[in-house]
């Protein structure tokens, strides 16, 4: 493949088109990687963040923006895919015991996977993905362990890797922060945080419902982080 002596390498980076997939889709470009983005229509019910992944793959330059089709309601299970209620007002916090009912099966496995394969198309050495550990919903794809175990199964299962040695490096600029401080990031990256969007039950014109933990956990960081939140919330309108 060729490229032009001013671009820089090539990378896929998973964008949701909520707050924490902007904020590294910002820094990947900020690195100086052509940025490759990669959303999943997946059937989820927020299905509303795929026009917000759009705009933010504009805003911060991608190269190009590709929504891949996967029906996980088929395999159901989630809050997310199935006809299960999202819970609200709940309380649940890093290192609490059991999995919320928002987890999605295998749904980091099943975009990495993608990913993956894009990369090998465009000869690109480096994933992105926005997963974080430190506040967040409890979700066992989101972990360090599991990103490192991924990556190693990767370099074991491409052509790109067994034939010509070009291993792919799975990147996670965000694991280690809490939400505020990757608030913080995304402000000094110029991330336009109105255009993101992080409810799992958003409603018909888009409003989070600022109940769930997506919602929670967003408001907090933005609380923390001394920054206006740009949300519209359900519950606020008047």
């Amino acid at each position: 493949m060729e490229r032009s002596k001013d671009k820089g390498p090539d990378a896929v980076v998973l964008v949701s088109g909520g707050l924490d997939s902007a904020v590294t889709l910002a820094s990947a470009a900020n690195e100086g990687y052509v940025c490759h983005s990669l959303s999943f229509d997946y059937r989820q019910r927020h299905h509303i963040e795929l026009a917000a992944a759009g705009k933010i793959s504009r805003l911060l330059g991608a190269a190009d923006h590709r929504v891949v089709r996967i029906d996980l309601s088929a395999i159901g299970a989630s809050a997310l895919t199935a006809d299960i209620d999202v819970p609200k007002h709940s309380k649940i916090k890093p290192g609490d015991s059991g999995i919320p009912v928002t987890y999605v099966p295998a749904r980091n496995t099943i975009f990495l996977s993608v990913a993956l394969g894009l990369a090998e198309v465009l000869e690109a050495r480096d994933i992105f993905i926005g997963v974080n550990a430190v506040d967040y919903s409890g979700y066992p794809d989101c972990r360090p362990e599991y990103i490192r175990a991924f990556e190693s199964m990767a370099n074991l299962a491409t052509r790109a890797a067994v034939e010509k040695n070009q291993k792919v490096t799975i990147h996670t600029p965000l694991i280690n922060l809490p939400k505020s401080e990757i608030i913080r990031k995304g402000v000094e990256l110029g991330v336009d945080f109105s255009f993101t969007t992080s409810c799992y039950d958003p409603s018909p014109e888009g409003l989070a419902c600022g109940l769930c933990d997506s919602c929670r956990i967003r408001r907090d960081g933005f609380a923390k982080a001394g920054i206006p939140d740009p949300t519209g919330y359900l519950k606020d309108r008047k």
